[in-house]
């Protein structure tokens, strides 16, 4: 049996994916509540000021913007992976919304997923990196509020992404789906 992680001197018990969706289905986690699933643990997720909003609105719109029919743009809606139900600020996925009325999407639906980042830079970065990977999400935007920066990871391997590349301002990224180019976006048009 697995020693249980740590938080300083008290112990964390990690939970399945399982008890977390039970715990919501009791009443015991609410609609709202300022938590999400990572690798067994339930995180409280840090509170997002006016810039993070405008960048996660903007993602969103972007990409609306240049993706093509059989997918659709979602912001702070949950995936289901493995051990982990993160909730991406903005995420791309393959399919309707009506799809999934009974169940959020699994890995092999999400084409790709942003995460704006400014106070969580290093959750982002370490945590939510490795845990996208482990799960083999295609892509992973990483929109650096404080460097000015869209950090892109692509081609998942084990616990990381074997592609990084770091998009300014000025330039323009492509938006992949199915391993295919669909569209571009301007990154200055992502920053406040």
């Amino acid at each position: 049996m697995a020693t249980a992680p740590t938080a300083g001197l008290a112990p964390i018990w990690p939970i399945s994916v399982d008890v977390y969706h039970a715990m919501a289905e009791r009443g015991i986690l609410q609609s709202g509540d300022p938590v999400e699933l990572l690798e067994g643990i339930i995180v409280q997720k840090p509170l997002k000021k006016p810039p993070h909003c405008f960048s996660s609105l903007a993602a969103r719109q972007e990409l609306e913007r240049v993706i093509p029919g059989g997918w659709y743009v979602v912001e702070q809606a949950p995936i289901t992976l493995s051990r982990s139900e993160p909730e991406p600020d903005v995420s791309v996925i393959r399919g309707r919304p009506r799809d999934y009325l009974k169940r959020h999407p699994g890995p092999a639906e999400v084409g790709l997923v942003v995460e704006v980042s400014d106070t969580s830079l290093e959750r982002d970065r370490i945590l939510k990196k490795r845990i996208y990977a482990e799960a083999g999400l295609p892509g992973y935007w990483l929109l650096n509020l404080k460097g000015r920066i869209l950090e892109v990871y692509s081609e998942p391997k084990g616990s990381d992404y074997t592609r990084h590349e770091v998009f300014r301002p000025r330039q323009t990224v492509n938006l992949v789906l199915d391993g295919k180019a669909v569209g571009a976006v301007h990154v200055s048009e992502l920053l406040p």
